[in-house]
């Protein structure tokens, strides 16, 4: 859905705007349900950046640059690499033979796929650093969750509170936007599925996740989504892949699956 939207016309900030002014229209009957959310105020700020705008303005900006299987592969390779190397150096984890062992096949499925697709997306290799920028800030927000015991649903509320009034008026009148030449259903789709899908309900479901069963384990359940992102876009967004590249895409897949094993 990322793709396909900066792939039509929109900008990145536009989708961000999408996603930020529909999370807030979506917290707003749950403010009303049990009040303001319950976290430390301080703690909002830091949240904020890694969750709020560093995950999903690193994403956005990455797909107006490469390819959906790109994104995919490198933000689901990338994620648990990162958190498992943060945790390590705060002292919140360690890093198993086996957790190791997924994460270089991991690595050398992203080389792969990087090389094999090199030369038919131009400038593949930024929207791949915005990728990787983006996980890494999610991985910080990863950690902070575990460190902070941060509450899934108050957490997202007070995402959805803040983020919109920071910024909405940025976008306004300083971003480029391409807002004008979109619809209404454009602009309604995006902001429910970018808004109410991937920032309140997975944000709840992910912060959960992440206080059951721990960041090394939660980061690695997306074994599934690179084949499945890949799969998708080549029908729908006419991004095909070379036997290599289908090949890369399986190697991440499975190298999260040998480094789950036994994260459980």
């Amino acid at each position: 859905m990322s793709r396909f939207i900066v792939r039509d016309g929109l900008t990145p900030w536009d989708v961000a705007m999408l996603r930020y002014a529909g999370a807030f229209v979506c917290v707003l009957p749950l403010v009303a349900w049990r009040g303001l959310p319950r976290i430390a105020p301080r703690r909002v700020p830091a949240v904020l950046v890694f969750a709020g705008f560093g995950f999903p303005l690193g994403a956005y900006a990455g797909y107006q640059l490469a390819p959906a299987a790109h994104g995919a592969t490198v933000m689901a390779a990338g994620l648990p690499a990162v958190t498992a190397l943060l945790a390590a150096a705060c002292g919140m984890g360690r890093i198993t033979l086996r957790r190791l062992a997924g994460l270089a096949i991991i690595t050398l499925g992203s080389l792969l796929l990087a090389w094999t697709t090199s030369g038919a997306w131009d400038g593949a290799w930024r929207g791949d650093l915005l990728f990787l920028a983006a996980v890494s800030s999610w991985a910080v927000y990863t950690l902070l969750v575990q460190r902070w015991a941060l509450p899934a649903l108050d957490t997202t509320i007070a995402l959805g509170l803040t983020a919109a009034p920071v910024f909405l008026p940025l976008w306004f009148f300083a971003l480029p936007s391409g807002m004008a030449q979109a619809s209404w259903t454009v602009m309604l789709t995006q902001a429910a599925f970018h808004g109410a899908g991937a920032s309140v309900i997975a944000g709840i479901l992910y912060t959960r996740s992440v206080a059951a069963l721990g960041p090394a384990a939660t980061t690695m359940i997306g074994a599934a989504v690179p084949a499945l992102v890949a799969l998708t876009a080549w029908p729908l967004l006419g991004e095909g892949l070379s036997p290599v590249a289908i090949l890369a895409v399986l190697l991440v897949s499975g190298g999260m699956l040998v480094g789950i094993g036994r994260a459980r």
